[in-house]
């Protein structure tokens, strides 16, 4: 009698285990389950893949700066100003005027062009 109860206890255990296991898959397996679980895994890669974007945008950043020290260094761009040679003049290579079809010091007259005169 013993054995009949141990053996029927350990059935009815393993059938709610077994019963158990099998709802809990069934209920991961429904779409409303499957759409959660590909969303939550899309944001999850989506926050990788901008971490992995932001550190490599800092990176360069950095390359960048020290590249730009290098070529500085190198042109002799961040070389100490002599003081006894004076600052550059900055001259403007075209001058800007209010009649465009003039343009002074030269011999002929130019016209801006038309684009309806090709038609």
């Amino acid at each position: 009698m013993f054995r009949r109860t141990f053996w029927f206890s350990t059935g009815v255990a393993a059938g709610v285990w077994a019963t158990t296991k099998v709802n809990r898959k069934l209920r991961q397996l429904t779409p409303e389950s499957l759409a959660a679980t590909a969303a939550n895994k899309a944001l999850e890669a989506g926050h990788r893949i901008k971490d992995r974007a932001v550190g490599f945008a800092l990176d360069v950043r950095d390359n960048m700066a020290q590249r730009e020290e290098e070529l500085g260094d190198a042109l002799g761009l961040n070389a100490p100003v002599d003081p006894e040679v004076p600052a550059p003049r900055r001259y403007t290579a075209i001058e800007n005027r209010n009649n465009p079809k003039y343009v002074e010091g030269s011999t002929y007259r130019t016209y801006p062009y038309n684009r309806n005169e090709d038609h």
